[in-house]
């Protein structure tokens, strides 16, 4: 996986709730594990921006509900350094759910901003994007 241009702060343990920021019918989806997480012996999984994770989904259609899908978080909270020097904090956790392997998004469209740092590792994502910061 293609690293990231920015010191992204490990912001989201395992069990935390993200927004679904797309259309595909989840609202409310809760991180389950982390693809590809480096972490050390007897440690907790972190994820950060644009970490690919594995969702349960707690609140949505009800057919969707309870299914386990990957996705890609696009925004988080805990604020995070780009080489720049500007930190960036979004208002909230926001994940997008990914329909295959090759990260095509579940929904047709994205609500909300999206990270920069989207568009070096997901490009199809930050496509269907309205606003890219």
């Amino acid at each position: 996986m293609k690293s990231i241009s920015a010191k992204a702060t490990r912001s989201m343990n395992i069990g935390t709730y993200l927004n679904a920021a797309d259309n595909s019918g989840a609202l409310l989806i809760k991180i389950v594990s982390v693809k590809h997480g480096k972490v050390g012996r007897g440690r907790q999984q972190y994820a950060k921006m644009a970490d690919l994770v594995k969702v349960s989904v707690i609140k949505g259609l009800p057919e969707m509900k309870g299914n386990v899908f990957e996705a890609v978080i696009v925004r988080q909270k805990q604020p995070y350094r780009r080489l720049t020097g500007e930190r960036v904090a979004f208002s909230d956790n926001a994940a997008v759910l990914l329909k295959d392997d090759k990260g095509n998004p579940k929904g047709t469209q994205i609500k909300g901003p999206v990270a920069k740092e989207i568009m070096e590792r997901w490009s199809t994502i930050a496509k269907m994007a309205k606003f890219v910061i």
